[in-house]
């Protein structure tokens, strides 16, 4: 049986590629979600006029990664004390979000950031990240997806993404 999580924190190019590197991930999928406009556009998107968030959907088999370890993993590929901006990402499109596909992801997603918060993970800065019920996603343009495996030598991709995979690879590693 699979399941599906679905995540925002800056550029959908970096958070697909970490989350493919875990084992137990099937696919992840760059989208859109967040937004009141039906079929964005990577350029409508992009005005953060439509309200909807860079955001990757990832299928994974829970026999062999956890929702908490994709969370896990996300909470340490992008800085989820920023509003509106990771990187050189700067709008509502790059929010910090995670979107719930049951009840039970919000009770997580709520309480491992409780956990972060009580740790003072991030030096006691305030945690930006949205936890806000799924209602549509997007699929992006096709020349988004893959992006970073197929454009490993973009300099996006070089400078933001590379490092986020690397850190997946040394941090999240299984023998």
């Amino acid at each position: 049986m699979t399941r599906t999580a679905t995540l925002a924190g800056g550029c959908f190019w970096c958070i697909e590629a970490a989350m493919t590197e875990l084992d137990g991930v099937l696919s992840a999928t760059s989208g859109y979600c967040g937004g009141s406009v039906a079929d964005p556009t990577y350029d409508a998107v992009c005005t953060g006029e439509t309200g909807h968030a860079e955001a990757v959907q990832i299928e994974y088999d829970p026999a062999v990664v956890s929702y908490e370890d994709l969370l896990a993993v996300f909470f340490t590929i992008h800085d989820p004390t920023t509003l509106n901006r990771q990187g050189p990402d700067v709008g509502s499109q790059y929010r910090s979000a995670i979107f719930t596909h049951d009840e039970a992801q919000r009770e997580a997603a709520e309480r491992f950031i409780a956990d972060l918060v009580a740790e003072e993970a991030y030096g006691g800065d305030s945690i930006v990240t949205e936890v806000e019920p799924l209602e549509e996603f997007y699929e992006a343009e096709a020349y988004h997806q893959d992006y970073y495996e197929k454009n490993p030598n973009d300099r996006y991709c070089s400078v933001y993404a590379e490092p986020k995979v690397q850190k997946v690879r040394e941090q999240f590693a299984t023998a």
